[in-house]
Formats: C-alpha cells, sequence, structure tokens
C-alpha cells in the first residue's frame, strides 16, 4: 500500500485530502507543521509527500529541499499545495525540485491525477527500477523490496552505536591534538 504524508495547517485541506486519498486506499497520516514533517519522515517513510508551501516552522519549499537531498528519501516525491489565492513561487518550486503543485480546495480528480503516476514512480524507485522497465538485477520486485528493508532494519538497528562510536573515537583525537 503506497503512504502518503498530508502536511497541512488547515484542518479542513487535511480532511479533504486524507478523505480523498483513503478512498483510493492509500495510507495517509497528517502533519499540521514542518517540524512534524521531519519527524514523521523517519517513522513513516512516505512514498509521497503533500505540503502546503506556507507551513508554519518549515515551509513546503524548506521540506521539499530536504527530502529531495536526502539520501534516505530518493525514492519519496513531493508536491507542493498552495491556496486558491496563494500564489506558488514557480522558481523556487523548480529549484527545490518539486514533483508537481496542486491547488486547494482539493479537486479529487486532480488531486488523483497528480499522486498516482508520482506513487507509481516512487513505487518502482524503491525496488530500484525505472517505471516501466524491468529490475536492473533480474530479481522480481517484491524480494528486492524484502532485503532492502531487511537491510534497512538492520543498519537502523547499528546506526546509533556506530555514530556514538565514530564521535567518541574523533573526540579523543581531538582532545590528544589540542594537549
Amino acid at each position: 500500500m503506497s503512504r502518503i504524508l498530508l502536511a497541512d495547517d488547515s484542518p479542513h485541506a487535511q480532511r479533504m485530502g486524507e478523505l480523498i486519498l483513503r478512498e483510493e486506499g492509500y495510507e495517509v497520516v497528517t502533519v499540521t507543521d514542518g517540524a512534524t514533517v521531519l519527524v514523521r519522515l523517519r517513522d513513516f517513510d512516505p512514498d509521497l509527500i503533500l505540503v502546503d508551501v506556507a507551513m508554519p516552522t518549515k515551509s513546503g519549499y524548506e521540506i521539499c529541499e530536504f527530502v529531495k537531498n536526502s539520501l534516505q528519501h530518493t525514492h519519496t516525491r513531493v508536491v507542493l499545495l498552495a491556496g486558491a489565492q496563494e500564489a506558488v513561487d514557480e522558481p523556487e518550486a523548480r529549484r527545490v525540485h518539486s514533483d508537481g503543485v496542486l491547488k486547494k480546495p482539493f479537486e479529487a480528480s486532480a488531486v488523483l491525477q497528480t499522486v498516482k503516476p508520482l506513487l507509481e514512480a516512487a513505487a518502482a524507485a524503491r525496488v530500484g527500477q525505472v517505471p516501466g522497465l524491468p529490475s536492473a538485477t533480474g530479481a522480481e520486485p517484491g524480494r528486492a523490496e524484502l532485503v532492502r528493508a531487511a537491510v534497512t532494519i538492520a543498519l537502523d538497528a547499528v546506526l546509533p552505536n556506530l555514530i556514538e562510536e565514530i564521535t567518541q573515537k574523533v573526540l579523543i583525537v581531538l582532545d590528544t591534538k589540542n594537549a
């Protein structure tokens, strides 16, 4: 099931977007500010983020730029949201590599027309495929996805200890040089 993170500080936009997306069978998590988006990225790992350009704490542009520069979220697509009377900074949207723009209030057909191809591309990117092409490894996508998940779980388990160990060694070296 595709996972969508809907980030908007408008309760009405959240309800409408969530209703449209859940009716299509997507798993949807909603948040109201940019800082929470960054937290939920780690535990929800969305395929698509729909994010308002004018969010508290971090703008949609900032979120998009963060996701597009993150090695952990290379599969994640980002669509910027803007109110009907809200201007979208098109040069900024291109600079942060937004995958699209949707206007609010949401129209179900426009939302689905935008998200479906992006979710297909995200699913293909999760397993290292280019949409429409067979897997480069020759492995069936389900198997590659399971292996990638197992590797991710293993790395998540050891990474905090590894970071702490490396940090301590660097501090020892720095203390030795300063003494």
